[in-house]
């Protein structure tokens, strides 16, 4: 099976942000920024994922539109829990993990528009 660099990246992204989340809610006690955070992670994957099996590369750049949008909404609440002290700054997997998927789904998206 060939491999998918965004696929597999979002997927780890996927599951580091779980970990997160209950980590969170288990030693932090916050519930309402992770549980944001969760969703919008999680999104990511699942919309690459769907965009494997889009019907027309319009609709495959739609997929992947949405997941650069949701890493985009994942990164702003990584901020936020950050500024707010629920997260140190000095975790930067999570965060230079994030960056390179949303470098590689604006990649895509470009070459995908370019090839039309």
């Amino acid at each position: 099976m060939k491999e998918n660099i965004i696929l597999d990246k979002s997927f780890d992204f996927a599951v580091r942000t779980v970990k997160l989340y209950k980590y969170l809610c288990s030693n932090k006690k916050e519930y309402v920024l992770s549980k944001q955070l969760l969703r919008s992670g999680t999104s990511i994957g699942a919309n690459v994922n769907e965009a494997q099996a889009g019907q027309s590369k319009k609709d495959f750049i739609a997929k992947l539109s949405i997941a650069s949008k949701e890493a985009r909404e994942t990164q702003y609440w990584i901020e936020l829990l950050i500024k707010t002290d629920y997260l140190d700054l000095n975790d930067s997997y999570t965060e230079s993990l994030l960056n390179e998927i949303i470098k590689l789904l604006t990649s895509i998206i470009k070459t995908s528009q370019e090839k039309k």
